[in-house]
């Protein structure tokens, strides 16, 4: 199996440990949200030598982490776990390390990489137009949108700035929102 040039940043050694069972890869694990000087730092040093990509659980502390590592790395490679994917098989909160093989595969498959230069702008409208924000459906609604864009979920507030970030074109925009309308049955 040909090794993954970037190092996967990840959460902890079951992610790891998990990672290594499916793929060659090498990773750097953050130990939590609370990321040390000394850890950053090191993420930092292997961004610019081999690359990275942020690889972290579909919660919370995954997107903290997310959000703490592009600040240090803005060309920081980016790879999204689907959260009905990272359901564990027993009591215990999302993870990378629940995921199945195939899902880890798709997940790094789809990587981006920030983008937000020359992107057209899906306004905060096109946002209520589309229900993902402002109506009953809207949290369900991001969460497919999130899977078939592959960039993670995201609430209301951060929704336009993921977008934008991850250079999703209004075209994909628009398919992707026919595929949602069509699975809950909608106009």
């Amino acid at each position: 199996m040909k090794k993954i040039k970037e190092v996967l940043v990840v959460e902890g050694k079951d992610d790891t440990k998990r990672i290594n069972e499916v793929l060659n890869a090498d990773t750097i694990e953050t130990r939590g949200s609370a990321i040390s000087d000394e850890t950053l730092a090191l993420i930092d040093k292997l961004a610019q030598t081999r690359g990275i990509i942020i690889f972290t659980d579909p919660d919370f502390s995954g997107e903290k982490i997310r959000k703490i590592v592009s600040n240090e790395v803005p060309e920081a490679k980016h790879a999204f776990l689907k959260r009905t994917d990272a359901v564990p098989n027993h009591k215990g909160s999302l993870g990378v390390e629940h995921a199945s093989n195939q899902a880890i595969i798709d997940a790094l498959k789809n990587v981006y990489t920030e983008n937000d230069d020359n992107v057209e702008l899906i306004s905060k409208q096109d946002l209520i137009m589309a229900h993902l924000i402002g109506s009953k459906t809207a949290k369900e609604r991001r969460s497919e949108l999130g899977e078939i864009l592959n960039i993670g979920y995201v609430n209301g507030k951060q929704l336009q700035k993921r977008l934008k970030m991850f250079g999703i074109t209004i075209e994909q925009f628009s398919d992707a929102l026919k595929i949602i309308n069509q699975k809950l049955g909608e106009k």
